[in-house]
């Protein structure tokens, strides 16, 4: 704004603005959201703009209440939080509640970017004092949280492929110390949820498959004090355009220890090879997951050879499977096709026979194309 023509110009158009119109005021949040989606810096060092079709949906499936505190630990730009609140207003029916609802939300953010956008986020969103703090989660010594500092949801697409110094490790119990930045929000959330509390989070596939024995004791963990309840498997172009990392949806409640876990594998829409920039997944996708949810069934992978191992999209393992499999919760996976290796020579004729065939299709449909030009 160099130029101050320009600048009166706006100035003038912000003028005619009624920020006391409901409306008005609200029309911002849409404008927000979609400069937030289209900030260049998303997806480095393993932070990546969460679509907000999984933000509704998990916020949709925790269903958090009234008078609840809603925490996010890595909050980022607001996503999580901000569908929160539109979950909780539903239920605000006098000043009381609103007031309630006012100090539900609890946010925390390591950089300095993404915590003022945060704030700007809950303020274009009627939180007239965002309880959002700038600083590291993971500072803290688990083992120090008091009741009263305890939360009952958590909302989180933590960081993930980074690693913390050996300070921010001490912070945690020997057995569970990992380097991996979303290993130890997951400790985080284990020491920071009170009985009865609910979790939606996203994980890469790293968490479900590692067998190390940090991972290991991490997933002991949440087997044995929480119930993990429900596992979604989903493709690696979600995350599109910003990373391919395959990630994973985790339900679990601090109501006992787990019996018995459900896998659902989210298969990419009929017609889609990928999601992308300009075609991203949206909650009309999500809707497949919502059928399911309400009416859980085993859903067995057809299969192209009867002596093939089974394969399922959809299965419920009890706690005693899951321990025999050394706490792999690689289950209801993709399907990996396997790729047969030829010896060079075979691999060669296969090309020429390829090439051969191509260069037929298309002298075929020249011959047409002139004999179609001739006839013209």
């Amino acid at each position: 704004m160099k130029d101050g023509v320009c600048l009166r110009r706006a100035v003038n158009l912000i003028d005619e603005i009624d920020f006391e119109d409901y409306g008005e005021r609200h029309a911002f949040n849409d404008i927000y959201e979609t400069l937030l989606r289209e900030l260049q810096s998303a997806g480095k060092q393993g932070e990546y703009y969460t679509p907000r079709a999984l933000t509704a949906f998990i916020t949709s499936k925790v269903a958090p209440k009234l008078g609840e505190r809603i925490a996010d630990f890595a909050c980022g730009t607001g996503g999580f939080l901000v569908d929160a609140i539109k979950y909780l207003r539903l239920q605000v029916k006098t000043t009381e509640d609103n007031a309630i609802l006012q100090n539900s939300i609890i946010g925390i953010e390591k950089k300095q970017l993404p915590y003022m956008l945060c704030t700007t986020n809950l303020l274009l969103n009627d939180i007239s004092d965002p309880q959002i703090i700038h600083g590291n989660s993971l500072e803290r010594n688990v083992r120090e949280y008091r009741d009263d500092e305890k939360v009952s949801v958590v909302l989180m697409n933590p960081p993930y492929g980074g690693n913390e110094q050996s300070s921010i490790l001490n912070n945690f119990p020997a057995d569970l110390r990992d380097s991996e930045t979303a290993d130890l929000f997951m400790i985080e959330i284990l020491y920071r949820l009170k009985r009865e509390g609910r979790v939606g989070i996203i994980l890469p596939d790293g968490f479900l498959f590692g067998t190390d024995n940090s991972k290991v004791a991490i997933k002991k963990k949440l087997l044995e004090e929480c119930n993990l309840h429900t596992v979604v498997r989903l493709c690696g172009s979600v995350f599109t355009p910003y990373t391919s990392i395959a990630t994973n949806l985790l339900f679990f409640d601090k109501t006992g220890p787990t019996k018995e876990t459900w896998f659902y594998r989210f298969d990419l829409p009929e017609g889609y090879k990928a999601f992308s920039k300009t075609k991203p997944l949206t909650l009309e996708h999500m809707k497949v997951i919502d059928e399911w949810w309400d009416n859980r069934v085993e859903i067995k992978d057809e299969k192209e050879d009867e002596s093939l191992t089974d394969t399922y999209k959809s299965k419920k393992y009890t706690i005693n499977e899951i321990i025999s499999n050394g706490y792999n919760l690689d289950l209801c996976g993709f399907p990996h096709k396997e790729e047969i290796i030829l010896e060079p020579e075979e691999l060669i004729q296969n090309y020429e026979q390829e090439r051969t065939k191509l260069n037929k299709a298309i002298d075929d449909k020249l011959a047409v194309i002139m004999q179609m030009l001739r006839e013209g």
